[in-house]
């Protein structure tokens, strides 16, 4: 029995990539929340003027007579920003090949929910500033915050199913790929041909080395940070960079599974043969063999899963949260909150708080009835419309969306009470459909 349970023990570590994923993204959301709070508590308080004044200040890098620097608000967003959106390009590649996303039956129900989700949102928006000065903003309602959505799922607790935390997730990835493509096409500003140029070379030479089986990650690292700064100074929003570089990471091992057994297996027995003729040389054989065993598990994982699992603690700890600190700050007084009922705040709350659930259940129940998408049996419509809700969370995403829409820092403001307006009644009425969804089930 004892043999039993430690096996059970070890096999409990083996985790699907997105299991893992949602694990961390969940715990991420609770330490985002706690910045977010603490960022507009500081904005408000005696020391706002100092908070919002030190992410102002400059940094650079500066060799000889060139030089390169930027507010240390720039550097969070345009390049901590471009680590978070190459993790979310790992995870969209991974998803792609071997996920939720790999088959037409898999990926069907989250794209149908996410094409919703981004529809309807900004149609709501539209409509109601097809003029005036928040014209830009309808990519704002669009986005959705993962890590929020998934935080408030942990505070529900094991009732809920693993099923709906990875369609939750899989229609999250889905949306990201909408929103990289808007950020592309429509939030980019006027384009140097020649710094485009040097970063489509760069890129090409990723894909080549790629192609020829390269397998050094700082080569792909460091060709990732030139062609970041070439999108950079192109115009073109530099955080693609990260979505572009991680489609370029090797998704493939350098070894064979069967040959990473068959290796580890001769290994293991060369040790137990020569500690049974040497005794005397035991600590010498056995950290010899478990250095070639460890590099056998190194080479048997692909480059894309080694980055995924280097990044993405920092991202959900440190750097999500880091600009979520840094960009959640807003005054909130009495000449803010009255623009609640001005088109752009409506548009924007409206759009997350209704928009987004309608969006996801609409299509989602759309692409089930035409016989494309199939809905999992363990879960139910009424936990889809909860997860449409949750979806309304938009938070960091959407601040990240509204520092592409508008330069007014006023307007800004104003978007950004929007979305903390909408994220919380979004999370507040997501909860509640769930945790009321779940009693029933469980009665």
């Amino acid at each position: 029995m004892i043999q039993f349970l430690k096996k059970k023990r070890i096999f409990d570590r083996i985790k699907d990539p997105l299991v893992e994923f949602v694990r961390l993204e969940a715990f991420g959301g609770i330490v985002l929340m706690f910045f977010t709070i603490l960022a507009i508590g500081l904005t408000n308080s005696i020391f706002g003027e100092s908070f919002l004044a030190y992410w102002k200040q400059n940094f650079g890098i500066k060799f000889g007579d060139w030089g390169f620097s930027k507010s240390l608000l720039h550097w969070i967003n345009d390049g901590l920003m471009a680590v978070f959106f190459f993790v979310v390009g790992l995870e969209i590649k991974r998803e792609l090949l071997t996920g939720g996303l790999s088959s037409v039956k898999k990926a069907s129900l989250p794209i149908f929910g996410a094409i919703g989700g981004m529809v309807i949102p900004a149609l709501v928006y539209i409509s109601l500033n097809q003029t005036g000065s928040g014209t830009h903003g309808w990519g704002i309602p669009m986005a959705t915050d993962i890590a929020f959505a998934l935080g408030i799922l942990l505070l529900l607790g094991k009732r809920i199913p693993t099923s709906l935390k990875l369609l939750l997730t899989s229609i999250a990835i889905v949306d990201d790929i909408g929103a990289v493509i808007v950020i592309a096409l429509y939030y980019t500003s006027e384009i140097d041909w020649v710094y485009l140029l040097y970063g489509g070379g760069i890129y090409a030479v990723l894909w080549i080395i790629n192609l020829l089986k390269v397998r050094s990650l700082p080569v792909f690292l460091f060709l990732g940070v030139l062609l970041w700064f070439a999108l950079l100074k192109s115009g073109v929003h530099a955080t693609l960079a990260g979505i572009l570089l991680a489609f370029t990471i090797p998704a493939r091992a350098n070894r064979d599974v069967f040959e990473f057994i068959r290796s580890n297996i001769v290994l293991l027995e060369q040790l137990r043969t020569t500690l049974v003729k040497d005794k005397k040389s035991k600590e010498k054989n056995i950290q010899s063999s478990i250095t070639a065993v460890k590099g056998n598990c190194i080479e048997v994982i692909s480059p894309l899963q080694r980055l995924e699992h280097l990044f993405h603690p920092w991202v959900a700890y440190l750097i999500v949260p880091l600009f979520a600190f840094s960009n959640a700050g807003v005054i909130i007084n009495g000449d803010l909150m009255s623009k609640v009922f001005d088109p752009i705040s409506l548009g924007i709350i409206l759009g997350l708080f209704l928009g987004k659930p309608l969006g996801i259940f609409l299509f989602s129940y759309l692409g089930v009835k035409i016989g494309i998408a199939q809905k999992p049996q363990k879960i139910c419509w009424s936990q889809i419309i909860g997860i449409g809700f949750l979806g309304g969370i938009g938070f960091t995403m959407s601040f990240f969306v509204s520092q592409l829409a508008f330069s007014d820092p006023m307007i800004l403001n104003q978007a950004k009470i929007a979305v903390l307006i909408a994220s919380v009644m979004s999370g507040l009425l997501g909860f509640f459909i769930l945790k009321m969804v779940n009693n029933k089930s469980t009665k």
